[in-house]
């Protein structure tokens, strides 16, 4: 008699209304959280702490605006394309090739009497412009595929199955097979490198991804009702990022280096394009005569690559939110 009475009262006391989804609140679903904390915020002040990584960040500042702001204020100055400022202009007479540095020529000139200082930020320029086109094509698809790769599972095998078979052939190999079969150009060179860096930038995200989107923090938003927009930006993305810093820090080096190579053996950039790769390649023909030809260019190559490199790994060491504190 009683589970009869029982019956009817429980049945009225669980309306639908108790089961209804919770509109999602976005201040409200923050209120368990720190509400001070700042992903970038935090970010700064733990790169900023490092004395070197301030340091090595002016020293690539100065390169890169040493390299975008001379080769602008020289083609501002009247009668720029008959001067030593530019880098293809060659004087007349023997006397002007092959100076040692000097007060006017401060790299010194090459075989044909173009003044080597010119030539070297000019092509500095060239070569971070490709670097930087290049990094933001690999990352860019890199990080979409790699997102996609992680989250849907229906194409883990065929995407596996195309990292393997790519990224079982050298790199080199598509470098050379695609400059020597295109015209050498800019755009070949880019062309090239993005054919399959983006794969391996595709394979480090998605094990991030794998590795977090099963975690407590994910599932119990989901339960709550949180956006998958929300979830992305506020759970994931922050273990993401020190990951696509880091691969542009790899990224633009490594092509700024490519080109060097393809140059070295006369398949790179034309040889009316300056920069720093035909810079190399023309220098070590009259390095033992001539070894300014080869070093200047060398040295500023190294800096840039350094400290592109541990300037990145520094902040992406630093945008780690494990790191934050």
């Amino acid at each position: 008699m009683s589970m009869n009475v029982c019956k009817p009262n429980l049945k009225a006391a669980l309306s639908e209304s108790l089961f209804e989804r919770i509109p999602f609140d976005p201040e409200k679903s923050e209120l368990t959280g720190y509400s001070n904390y700042s992903y970038w915020q935090s970010t700064f002040r733990t790169f900023f702490k490092k004395r070197s990584s301030v340091l090595l960040l002016t020293i690539m500042c100065a390169f890169v605006l040493m390299s975008l702001l001379y080769p602008m204020i020289c083609e501002m100055i009247p009668g720029w394309e008959t001067s030593y400022r530019n880098p293809n202009f060659a004087e007349t007479g023997s006397a002007t090739w092959n100076l040692a540095p000097c007060a006017e020529h401060l790299f010194g000139t090459d075989n044909i009497g173009r003044d080597m200082w010119s030539r070297t930020w000019y092509g500095t320029r060239t070569s971070l412009l490709l670097g930087f086109v290049i990094a933001f094509f690999d990352v860019t698809l890199g990080t979409i595929a790699g997102a996609l790769w992680g989250y849907v599972r229906r194409i883990d095998r065929f995407m596996t199955e195309l990292y393997n078979i790519v990224t079982n052939i050298p790199q080199t190999v598509y470098l050379v097979l695609f400059t020597y079969i295109l015209r050498p150009s800019f755009w070949t060179i880019v062309l090239a490198m993005c054919l399959t860096g983006w794969l391996s930038i595709a394979r480090f995200v998605r094990n991030r991804v794998v590795a977090i989107r099963e975690n407590e923090y994910n599932i119990a938003s989901q339960c709550l009702g949180t956006p998958l927009f929300r979830i992305l930006i506020k759970n994931i993305v922050p273990y993401i990022v020190s990951i696509i810093i880091m691969e542009v820090a790899l990224t633009i080096p490594y092509s700024i280096g490519s080109e060097v190579f393809l140059s070295y053996i006369n398949l790179g950039l034309p040889l009316d394009v300056v920069s720093l790769g035909n810079l190399v390649s023309v220098g070590k023909n009259s390095f033992e005569v001539y070894p300014f030809q080869l070093i200047y260019p060398t040295i500023i190559l190294s800096f840039v690559t350094v400290s592109f490199y541990i300037v990145g790994n520094r902040f992406a060491d630093a945008s780690d939110p494990r790191n934050h504190i």
